[in-house]
């Protein structure tokens, strides 16, 4: 996160040069920062599906387990 933030500023002071290439990174900044919140919440829903994939397979085990 921190580098997001320094990344951040090196944006602000290039988009205060008013020159044409810090308004090309600011783009490719806008891009990456995007498909960053985009992964986060790919991740996060995984995250959910796989703790109930393996909370079945843990019941499955246990019940497994306690019927022998």
């Amino acid at each position: 996160m921190k580098a997001f933030f320094q990344l951040s500023g090196q944006l602000i002071r290039k988009l205060r040069s008013g020159s044409r290439r810090g308004q090309t990174l600011v783009e490719y900044a806008l891009i990456l920062a995007i498909i960053t919140v985009v992964a986060l919440a790919v991740f996060a829903e995984m995250g959910r599906h796989l703790v109930i994939i393996f909370s079945s397979i843990n019941d499955i085990l246990d019940t497994a387990q306690s019927s022998h």
